[in-house]
């Protein structure tokens, strides 16, 4: 079997290894652009690690067509990058360099997100869900919804004989049958498992309103979450977790900020995402 290969883009940091006063790169930086690699503990995907300076030559802010451009060519060191097993990942903070205009070219492929997602579930949260039963998922934006309920689906496979609890938080449309959208994707959980998913939408962050304002912020309200909680938000949902509990947040949508606001309600819970798993393992690979 082919192994598949990650390119992933961080700036660099304290940990990287680098001298304090490398903040700049140099003219042609990505001649000799610092290249890591790590491997997962099964050696059949292949990470290579790319720190890039917060800061262009002479200290001058990265304009996002040049910082595209020398990562263009770093990936032609790169042995088999043209394969098509070969794929990109970015930090958030490289992204926002980029700006959307650049970050989109370097946007990795849906397989590559499930490929990722689904190795950190099975290595941190198949026991959970083998043991409790229980999976809590927050869809992100409506317009995703069919591509998110599949993902959730293909994702939670193996385990859905174990699993006696299915909890699906969703942002209400007005005038959709929430029951009719997700018909398709909910038959199978039912004629397959004999599992009736439990469908909760969002509260508004304003008690008492119904009609939620685009400044609002989305909650989970007060049903409680616990075994694997999948999320796919752009924004922290605030899920109800018990402070005891042993519960996995696997945050398919890598979005840092939700780290340290789940770390204020819930301290034991432990967050994982594909970006902080892939800046582990570039840091890691500095230390062996």
């Amino acid at each position: 079997m082919e192994q598949e290969k990650i390119i992933y883009f961080y700036p660099i940091t304290k940990h990287d290894g680098q001298p304090k006063c490398i903040c700049a790169a140099k003219r042609y930086w990505f001649q000799d652009a610092s290249l890591k690699t790590g491997l997962f503990d099964d050696g059949d995907l292949q990470v290579v690690g790319c720190a890039i300076p917060p800061f262009y030559y002479r200290c001058r802010a990265w304009k996002p067509q040049s910082l595209s451009e020398a990562m263009e060519n770093v990936l032609r060191r790169v042995e088999g990058m043209t394969d098509a097993l070969t794929d990109t990942w970015l930090h958030p903070q490289v992204a926002a360099m980029l700006t959307t205009e650049y970050d989109r070219r370097w946007a990795p492929r849906e397989d590559t997100v499930r490929t990722l997602t689904r190795r950190l579930l099975d290595r941190y949260a198949g026991d959970i869900i083998r043991q409790g039963g229980e999976v809590s998922v927050l869809l992100g934006e409506p317009a995703d919804t069919d591509r998110q309920m599949e993902m959730t689906r293909e994702l939670l496979h193996p385990y859905l004989p174990r699993i006696n609890r299915l909890l699906i938080f969703y942002e209400e449309i007005a005038e959709t049958d929430i029951w009719m959208e997700l018909g398709s994707h909910l038959d199978e959980y039912y004629y397959e498992y004999g599992l009736v998913p439990q469908l909760e939408p969002y509260q508004s962050s304003h008690a008492g309103v119904q009609e939620c304002r685009e400044t609002d912020n989305l909650r989970c309200g007060k049903i409680k979450c616990g075994g694997l909680i999948l999320d796919y938000c752009a924004q922290f949902r605030y899920p109800r977790i018990l402070p005891e509990s042993d519960a996995i947040y696997l945050d398919v949508a890598s979005v840092a900020e939700k780290e340290r606001q789940l770390r204020r309600k819930t301290p034991r819970i432990q967050y994982i995402s594909p970006s902080k798993y892939l800046d582990t393992m570039v840091k890691n690979s500095y230390d062996s």
